[in-house]
């Protein structure tokens, strides 16, 4: 078993080491992680500029780009071998809800997906904590479980963790995507010479965070385990949708 580690805070986040080292002792584990924090890159791939990828251990490279320019180099042509699984994380931060559609980390796993694989997202939901090796283990945990009973290829996992001790968390659950309020207002300063700069807003509270959410899940200190699809079509619009263009005037 081959797996491929990638993430979007950078090759120097301490969730990634964590993640990677979890992983060793199950699988030949390849690091390719961006040499910065590419948070909120979401599925975007750089195409204007060639990519570089550099070494920083054994068998764990950075690339000046996105976490999918990540884990596209190293399924795409970096190697000379396969690789049979991507795992995403460990992010330092939730990935709830709406968070996966900004989300390089969940990016990272989708772009596994893309190109045929099993995949998962790991996020710890913290913000000034750091139990990274709950998040750790429960990956490893869920990586084992994969490799006894295989997913369907098409099916991506995003993993919220709570940030508490292993031993306090109150079990899995397998969840739904909930929503957050829209975010804050965009935050005004200014540059050394004076000039208006912003700053996005902090992300909303949960809103559709009831039982059966990820948001739920992570509340009551359980692990959150959602099933995506890149699928994006609203299936059940499309009648009323074909509808609504035969009834439009000439």
């Amino acid at each position: 078993m081959r797996i491929l580690v990638s993430n979007d805070d950078g090759y120097r986040a301490e969730g990634l080491q964590r993640l990677a080292d979890a992983l060793r002792p199950l699988a030949e584990v390849t690091v390719v992680a961006p040499d910065r924090n590419r948070s909120g890159a979401s599925n975007s791939l750089t195409l204007d500029v060639p990519l570089r990828v550099a070494s920083f251990g054994e068998r764990a490279y950075y690339v000046n780009g996105t976490p999918t320019d990540c884990v596209h180099l190293a399924i795409s042509g970096l190697f000379d071998f396969e690789q049979d699984m991507v795992v995403s994380g460990i992010n330092h931060g939730a990935n709830l809800g709406d968070d996966v559609l900004y989300s390089g980390t969940v990016a990272a796993a989708i772009e596994g997906r893309f190109l045929g694989l099993p995949t998962m997202a790991v996020s710890l939901v913290a913000r000034d904590g750091g139990h990274f090796d709950t998040a750790a283990r429960v990956a490893s945990e869920l990586v084992m479980r994969l490799m006894r009973a295989p997913l369907h290829s098409s099916m991506i996992l995003n993993v919220n963790v709570p940030d508490m001790p292993y031993e306090h968390l109150r079990g899995f659950r397998v969840t739904r995507l909930g929503h957050r309020h829209r975010s804050e207002s965009v935050v005004r300063a200014t540059d050394p010479h004076g000039r208006a700069v912003y700053w996005v807003g902090p992300a909303g509270e949960g809103a559709d965070a009831g039982e059966g959410t990820d948001f739920a899940a992570i509340a009551a200190g359980c692990v959150s385990v959602t099933p995506l699809q890149v699928d994006l079509t609203r299936h059940t619009a499309l009648a009323d949708l074909d509808e609504w263009l035969r009834g439009r005037a000439p």
